[in-house]
C-alpha cells in the first residue's frame, strides 16, 4: 500500500476494507494529487458491478463522465455497451468500468505519467478489492500503466496485441486482453468487425468458467 506521511485522507481511502466503504471514501476525499482536481466536478470512480467477474480499464474522464460522476458514459460508453451487449453482458450488472485517472483535466486530453502515477495507486486497490477474472484494457494507454512491459516493447502493435490474452506478474489469477477503445472505433468503424472477433474470444473464455 502506498501511504503517504502527510496525508491522512488520502491513506483512509487506500485502507478501505472493502470496495464499497472504498468508493465511499474517495468519493468523499477532495484528492488534489495532481492538477486534473483543479479541473474537476466529480470524482468520477466507476461505473458498474464490483462484484462482477471483468473489470474494463479506459485511460481518463470526460466532459459527460465529469458531470454525472459515473464512468463512460458518453457516446464512448453507448458503444460499449452495445458491444458488450452482443456477447451477453450488461456493463451494469456484469462488468466494473473504471479509468486509469479518476478526474477529468481543463482539457480532454491523455493523461501525463505525473497524473497516471499519482493516480495509479487508487487503480491497483480497486483491483485488489475487486479481484476480477479478467481485466479489459481499453487501448494502448491502459495497457501502458497497467501492463508496462508489454506496452514498451519496440515491436508493439495495437493490431497484433489486441484480442489476445496474457497474464501480468503483479496480478496473479488475471486474465487481460486489450481491446480497441470505442473511441477509435467510432473514428474508424471498419475495425468494428475485428473487435467482434474479439470479444467472441472473451465470451468463449467466460463461458467455459461458468
Amino acid at each position: 500500500m502506498e501511504l503517504d506521511l502527510f496525508d491522512g485522507g488520502y491513506n483512509a481511502v487506500l485502507a478501505a476494507p472493502s470496495y464499497a466503504e472504498f468508493r465511499a471514501r474517495l468519493s468523499a476525499y477532495n484528492c488534489q494529487r495532481c492538477p486534473r482536481g483543479n479541473a474537476r466536478s466529480h470524482i468520477v470512480i466507476d461505473r458498474g458491478n464490483p462484484a462482477a467477474r471483468v473489470l474494463i480499464v479506459s485511460e481518463r474522464p470526460g466532459d459527460n463522465e465529469d458531470i454525472q460522476g459515473k464512468a463512460f458514459v458518453g457516446r464512448s460508453g453507448e458503444l460499449l455497451d452495445r458491444i458488450m451487449a452482443s456477447i451477453g453482458l450488461d456493463t451494469n450488472r456484469d462488468t466494473l468500468i473504471v479509468n486509469v485517472v479518476k478526474c477529468k483535466a481543463e482539457v480532454d486530453r491523455a493523461p501525463t505519467s505525473a497524473e497516471a502515477e499519482a493516480c495509479l495507486p487508487y487503480l491497483r486497490r480497486q483491483i485488489e478489492l475487486m479481484r476480477p477474472q479478467v481485466i479489459l484494457l481499453l487501448g494502448a494507454v491502459a495497457l501502458k500503466y497497467l501492463a508496462p512491459s508489454r506496452a514498451g516493447d519496440e515491436e508493439f502493435s495495437m493490431e497484433r496485441e489486441a484480442g489476445q490474452f496474457f497474464t501480468v506478474a503483479e496480478y496473479p489469477g488475471v486474465q487481460f486482453m486489450v481491446l480497441y477503445h470505442p473511441a477509435f472505433l467510432l473514428r474508424d468503424p471498419t475495425k468494428k468487425a475485428v473487435m467482434w472477433e474479439h470479444v467472441k474470444r472473451l465470451r468463449a473464455w467466460l463461458a467455459a468458467r461458468r
